[in-house]
């Protein structure tokens, strides 16, 4: 596990990026080779296939198995939203994270019904970030050190990571994320989030054009990610990191957690080789984002909640494709004839 006990200067966020480990090629190759002998046609399972065959390669395991899945969901308030851009007020997010604790959320049913672990991380729900229209969110230190929080969500010997967030006026933020990486119109980036009206969605852009305007410019990923983003992103950028180095396959939820992912693979786009994109958000910008990640994501069911429902679901789809390798017989152990013999 890396120590943060010191923080993460950006410097060393980026030469950690660099010398990210690769995939386990000689597990993926095993995995390839069971998958030939089954009791099926091949390629018949599809993207299961494909599946089994990636978390093989990143837990560098022949057999891969995931025993202790964990949804990681990070929770915090942005100052942007005192200028309209959400249905709802900053207090709901302290109410949702007291809803998770009693079990009550979506997300806590779907982990039950999946068979996941649920830890939930607060980052001062007390004291939001800046308005990003008017100030930085963060100064390097504290930015750096959100990162070197985030790392701890791998902790415990987890074997595979959902990410998942909650926040209100965090669609706004996430947004001008994208529109600061990859330009365009700030209207390009805005959806309706949790339901605004017209004119809410206009306050949106608007917010999102401003904030990404007084950047001036700049486009180095932690840097727009320290003068734009929120401590759940931040938080979420360093929990990918750790999940690569110490070789955990990651499923990234919906629009928001994808933004944490977008900021590290405009550092490399290899840094994300590891993540698997759980959904297409109801959020139109968020195909959008996917296709410039190059991410085929596993559903397309309209959702729009974050928690990491998204990332919960596809957890469940990855359990299932494991079991199905690991678990089906050979043509020779269930004496059925293969292709050479029929």
């Amino acid at each position: 596990m890396i120590s943060t006990s010191s923080g993460l200067p950006f410097d060393d966020i980026r030469r950690l990026v660099a010398g990210f480990p690769g995939p386990d090629l000689k597990a993926r190759e095993a995995v390839a080779a069971r998958d030939a002998v089954l009791t099926k046609p091949a390629g018949s399972l599809g993207r299961l296939e494909e599946l089994a065959a990636f978390v093989a390669g990143w837990q560098g395991r022949a057999k891969p198995e995931i025993a202790r899945p964990l949804v990681a969901v990070f929770a915090t308030n942005h100052g942007i939203a005192d200028r309209g851009v959400s249905a709802f007020p900053q207090s709901v997010t302290k109410a949702m994270v007291a809803n998770f604790a009693a079990g009550g959320a979506a997300i806590n049913q779907l982990c039950t019904a999946n068979g996941l672990g649920l830890k939930v991380f607060e980052l001062a729900l007390d004291h939001p970030t800046p308005d990003i229209v008017e100030a930085d969110a963060f100064d390097e230190k504290g930015c750096a050190a959100t990162i070197a929080y985030g790392m701890e969500a791998v902790a415990g010997g987890i074997d595979l990571l959902c990410l998942g967030e909650m926040g209100i006026a965090n669609t706004t933020v996430a947004a001008a994320i994208y529109h600061a990486l990859y330009g365009g119109d700030a209207g390009e980036w805005v959806g309706r989030g949790t339901g605004v009206d017209d004119e809410g969605l206009k306050r949106k852009a608007d917010a999102v054009a401003a904030a990404v305007k007084r950047l001036g410019g700049e486009r180095d990923p932690l840097e727009v990610l320290r003068r734009v983003g929120g401590r759940e992103i931040a938080a979420m950028v360093g929990a990918i990191i750790a999940a690569r180095t110490e070789r955990v396959p990651v499923i990234v939820d919906g629009f928001v957690t994808t933004a944490a992912a977008s900021i590290l693979h405009a550092l490399d786009p290899k840094a994300t080789a590891h993540c698997l994109f759980a959904h297409c958000s109801a959020e139109a910008a968020h195909r959008a984002v996917l296709q410039k990640l190059g991410a085929k994501p596993l559903l397309d069911l309209g959702l729009r909640l974050g928690e990491g429902t998204g990332a919960a679901l596809a957890a469940g789809i990855v359990k299932s494709a494991l079991a199905t390798h690991n678990g089906m017989a050979t043509f020779e152990e269930a004496g059925v004839a293969g292709k050479e013999e029929a």
